[in-house]
């Protein structure tokens, strides 16, 4: 190995904090540099649009990143909590006053969140709808309202809980709005395959689509099926001959109905016949 290859090879990776700048926001990742950081710190960052509070969801790591990462500035002082709360309570009036404009046009859309910019100048609006909604007329309208400029965003379902936040079926934040950084599809197919009831009220999030959860262990699920004879199959056993009527997944069992008497009976891994002659 050449003098080049072995710098390369020794070089460590660089330090990255994940810190997310607003609830239900995506997570963006930064260089912390010297400072000390901790789960839930508050912190200036540098963004693009100028510096940015955020919260720090997870210790530094070293690990590989796209490329230059912006920097986190500092820890957060009683100065930029306080800025913060000022432009939360501005949020909060802009909100009224939007909400009041949609309730008194009796709008088919729903307010989900509105955005202050911290120079004042412009507001984003997200809203829901069940339909497509020519919205330019009303951002038009609104920023005549209001004085500044007003941006409107359409979003589906999903990305309304990311927004809004919640607590889930499990006790605890809801994934998309804590640390799940993009959606992946989910489908009935995976509900299937780790035996769950087709119960849609069960099954649907606080979104009222498929849980995200279900893709967390789909692909164990997934292997552990294979390893076992599918239902219908006909196996031999140490406990008799006889075909396969279901299946336990977890336990890698499969309960098989006997040939000499119709006794079902349940079979490991090991005590079918087949199985064993393969291995």
């Amino acid at each position: 190995m050449s003098e080049l290859d072995a710098s390369f090879v020794s070089e460590p990776l660089p330090l990255v904090v994940s810190v997310r700048l607003r609830r239900g926001g995506p997570v963006h990742d930064f260089d912390p540099g010297s400072l000390v950081l901790a789960r839930d710190d508050r912190v200036l960052v540098e963004t693009d649009r100028g510096p940015a509070l955020g919260t720090v969801v997870g210790p530094p790591l070293r690990r590989a990143t796209g490329g230059r990462l912006h920097r986190v500035l500092q820890l957060a002082d009683p100065r930029d909590l306080s800025v913060e709360d000022d432009q939360l309570q501005r949020q909060q009036a802009l909100r009224r006053s939007v909400l009041e404009v949609f309730r008194d046009r009796g709008l088919p859309i729903k307010l989900v969140k509105v955005e202050h910019a911290v120079d004042g100048t412009r507001a984003l609006v997200y809203y829901a709808s069940e339909e497509r909604y020519e919205h330019r007329e009303l951002a038009r309208e609104l920023s005549g309202l209001l004085g500044i400029r007003v941006e409107m965003r359409q979003i589906g379902a999903r990305d309304e809980a990311k927004t809004a936040g919640g607590i889930g079926v499990c006790g605890r934040e809801l994934c998309c709005s804590s640390w799940l950084r993009e959606f992946q599809a989910v489908s009935v197919k995976m509900a299937k395959a780790q035996g769950l009831a087709l119960n849609f009220s069960k099954l649907a999030g606080q979104c009222g689509r498929l849980k995200c959860c279900m893709r967390y262990e789909y692909q164990t699920y997934l292997e552990l099926r294979r390893e076992l004879p599918a239902v219908g199959k006909r196996v031999e056993t140490v406990k008799g001959n006889g075909e396969v009527v279901s299946q336990s997944l977890l336990k890698q069992i499969v309960r098989v109905r006997r040939d000499q008497d119709g006794e079902l009976v349940d079979v490991t891994l090991d005590e079918l016949v087949e199985q064993r002659r393969d291995g």
